[in-house]
């Protein structure tokens, strides 16, 4: 049997569900894949995913780290910092920017701090 890895899920720390909800489906355009809380006022575990990209959100204390960064290689940079831009969202206005190690890379900030950059990565860049 050999040695084989699937794509990472990175976990995020989250204090509102209502927050991560506006933010990541509403402004990102993620879908609720599901949701798990032990009991009812219980701190909630989610799934969220956009095509294979998929992110975990905890209201769990010691799930994560407030302030992480992920980083996500992807196609597409400037039509989705277009379809963000549409969206009017009121706290953040991310920016498209060239990078020596990206053709295009955007990064937006959630509402607990964390941050994921959306890089798209030539093929003169690989």
């Amino acid at each position: 049997m050999s040695i084989a890895f699937n794509p990472a899920i990175p976990v995020f720390r989250i204090f509102s569900v209502e927050k991560a909800r506006e933010f990541y489906l509403d402004f990102l355009a993620f879908n609720l894949d599901w949701e798990h809380r032990f009991e009812p006022d219980m701190p909630v575990y989610m799934q969220v995913s956009r095509n294979i990209l998929v992110l975990h959100l905890s209201e769990h204390h010691g799930d994560a780290c407030p302030g992480s960064t992920v980083y996500v290689r992807m196609r597409g940079v400037r039509e989705y910092h277009a379809e963000l831009s549409a969206r009017n969202y009121r706290f953040l206005r991310p920016a498209v920017e060239s990078r020596d190690w990206a053709e295009a890379e955007m990064t937006v900030t959630d509402p607990f701090g964390n941050r994921i950059r959306f890089g798209e990565i030539g093929a003169t860049k690989d």
